[in-house]
């Protein structure tokens, strides 16, 4: 080879790695990649970034480099050039009910910051973002939205269940066992052996929580391949999974398949379906908010109440039902479920995915190559059909009233007519609260009001589980209300309000409410209000002090500064933000 060729990369001129890759002032460059074993037949191929949050704080990504590895390695032998970073995760079971869980949600923010940072300094054409712990899954897609790299996301996988006196248990059992044993419904022997046996090795918590509803949606949105959020973290078909991420990700690079190509109005409706039909996570709400914003689809809060409304519920999963989401792999996946709702035209056939193909195309190739069983071989008693659902509407409930001008978010995990009115009993933390169930001071009736736990608040937007578990634990689960502007945990059950807006810390009216006002909880009517006039809500708010931030330096205050409404995404990028 002449020098001049040598100095030809056969690349297309439009990928972002030529600027570190091709022509002689790009031998420093060169030089540094080729000290990690990079050599010139990696120069010709596509830059590809592989996003591991793998760590050893959670089971949820531990298994993570594993994962990495075979999609590395696909990707090399596809012909691209795998570059592996690292990202950040928090682990939110261990630091649930701890001041550290201020972190989670802004860890979705630095997930999504550190990814697109990494993407853009180093000029790579596409990434592979994988996802792990709750925050990884919207993390990792916001990035992708946001460099707008052809990009493919890959789930870790869900851990198995563990079992305790012949019963599938996960980590929200031990949570639960928590206030059972509290209140003495519980011996200590027990909640030991929960403890010892609820998780058995690697992977996401395993019902249909926050991890699982989030890698369900990837599959339905269009950002990863259908059939790619079920199977379990330490099944070989995980790392099929992986494979075949690595090779589609040179694909859609070569194809110049982007997020902006795939996302729609249409998608983000799709997604909101499936969230519904399946029972999923009340922070589904928040992160789709989150992607629409960042992929400038017009989205909002009521638009998930809508469409729950003429969305059954027909997958019955932890945390409302017994079955977690390996049940759901061993009859076909998350593609069963959406097969259902498509033939009822309950979503959008023609939304585009990242292979290429429409949504309905994709259903349609799964079960030619038979990797989606017939509908005549599905036996299963946790999924129900469209004509006779499990509910007659979707689990996503938005109510408003006084107490939420600007929404707030329920998961209804039991009686859908559940009315709801009694003594509010306030606190300004979910210490507080925490100690208040614990003490067993809890009485039937009670509406627990947890505020400034929002996102400036907070900040950051707590998930409070342990509350919420203790509550169920006592036996509260159908008569005692929880309402906050914190969130809730996706394994949290029973009638229990989140996310409501504004917060307190911005002067919502959450912020008016003393002890023993009357509140009112209306799933059918979709409100939640006090018994208070509108003068009586504004005067106590002037009267009231006002709130000074939590934290003053570091990256609590840093984000507590930015993070915008719960009822937008509680996003933090300032291009997005909306008033």
């Amino acid at each position: 080879m002449s020098k001049d060729d040598r100095f030809s990369v056969d690349k297309d001129e439009d990928l972002p790695s030529t600027d570190v890759t091709e022509g002689p002032d790009k031998a420093p460059h060169r030089a540094m990649f080729r000290a990690m074993g990079y050599d010139d037949g990696d120069f010709e191929s596509p830059l590809v970034g592989i996003a591991n949050p793998a760590a050893d704080i959670t089971p949820c990504n531990v298994h993570l480099d594993d994962v990495a590895e075979a999609a590395w390695d696909a990707t090399d032998q596809a012909g691209g050039m795998p570059v592996e970073f690292g990202t950040i995760t928090i682990s939110d079971a261990i630091s649930m009910g701890t001041e550290g869980m201020k972190s989670s949600l802004i860890s979705r923010e630095v997930i999504a910051d550190s990814v697109e940072l990494v993407a853009f300094g180093e000029r790579v054409d596409g990434l592979v973002t994988i996802g792990g712990c709750d925050k990884n899954m919207p993390g990792m897609m916001m990035a992708m939205i946001r460099t707008d790299l052809p990009s493919v996301f890959l789930y870790g996988g869900s851990i198995m269940p563990g079992q305790h006196d012949g019963r599938d248990v996960t980590i929200v059992q031990v949570f639960e066992g928590v206030g059972a044993y509290a209140s003495g419904d519980m011996d200590a022997d027990e909640l030991d052996s929960l403890e010892r046996n609820a998780c058995p090795g690697a992977g996401s918590c395993g019902g249909m929580f926050t991890a699982n509803t989030m890698a369900s949606i990837s599959e339905v949105i269009g950002l990863a391949p259908l059939g790619s959020a079920s199977p379990p973290a330490e099944d070989e078909s995980r790392y099929d999974v992986a494979e075949e991420t690595g090779e589609l990700v040179v694909e859609v690079i070569e194809e110049r398949r982007r997020p902006s190509d795939i996302l729609s109005r249409e998608s983000f409706e799709n997604a909101i379906a499936l969230q519904t039909a399946i029972g999923g996570s009340t922070n589904a709400v928040l992160h789709l908010l989150a992607m629409a914003a960042e992929a400038g689809v017009d989205l909002s809060i009521e638009d998930f109440d809508d469409i729950s409304r003429r969305t059954p519920k027909i997958a019955d999963l932890q945390p409302g039902g017994e079955k977690v989401m390996n049940d759901l792999h061993e009859i076909g996946g998350v593609p069963v479920v959406l097969r259902r709702l498509l033939e009822a035209d309950l979503l959008h056939g023609d939304a585009m995915t990242i292979t290429g193909r429409t949504l309905a195309e994709e259903i349609e190739y799964l079960e030619e190559v038979g990797r989606l069983p017939p509908e005549s071989e599905i036996d299963a008693d946790f999924l129900y059909s469209i004509d006779e659902p499990k509910e007659p509407e979707g689990a996503i409930k938005i109510l408003t009233g006084n107490l939420a001008p600007d929404g707030a978010v329920l998961k209804a995990t039991g009686n859908d007519e559940f009315h709801h009115q009694g003594p509010a009993r306030i606190f300004e933390d979910e210490e507080a609260a925490m100690k208040y169930v614990q003490e067993g001071s809890i009485e039937s009736g009670d509406v627990i009001v947890i505020r400034g736990e929002g996102p400036k608040g907070g900040p950051g937007m707590r998930e409070m589980l342990g509350v919420t578990a203790a509550v169920v634990g006592q036996g509260h689960e159908d008569d005692v209300a929880l309402l906050t502007d914190g969130r809730f945990s996706g394994g949290t059950r029973g009638p229990m309000i989140g996310h409501v807006a504004p917060e307190s810390f911005v002067g919502g009216p959450i912020g008016a409410l003393e002890d023993g006002d009357t509140v009112t909880v209306d799933i059918p009517e979709r409100t939640l209000e006090v018994d208070l006039s509108d003068d009586e809500i504004d005067r106590r708010l002037d009267e009231r002090d006002e709130p000074e931030p939590a934290y003053e330096s570091g990256v609590l205050a840093k984000y507590g500064r930015d993070l915008d409404s719960a009822a937008n995404g509680a996003v933090s990028n300032p291009a997005v933000k909306r008033d």
